[in-house]
């Protein structure tokens, strides 16, 4: 099956290339507008996310250097096998 588009062809009168063309440059100005708002909102909400975290976290690091943490160690409890090499495994 073949796909026939119709031909685009630039106009001829110079008052419509004129006015194509304007709408083409305000159409690539509005898409860049629109994309550095969503950088500047992703930017604005990465350094929002960045600050909050540092926020939340600097007590804590500030009372484990003081050694007056009461929380309890960390430690991963829990079942483990030593497999070695050459062996096959069974499980």
């Amino acid at each position: 099956m073949r796909y026939n588009l119709p031909s685009l062809r630039r106009a001829r009168h110079p008052l419509t290339r004129l006015i194509s063309g304007l709408l083409g440059i305000a159409a690539a100005a509005v898409m860049l507008v629109f994309g550095v708002v969503a950088i500047a909102v992703l930017l604005a909400g990465g350094v929002l996310f960045v600050v909050w975290r540092y926020w939340n976290r600097r007590p804590a690091a500030a009372s484990v250097q003081a050694g007056t943490s009461t929380r309890a160690p960390k430690i991963i409890d829990g079942e483990f096998v030593v497999i070695r090499q050459g062996r096959p495994v069974s499980h």
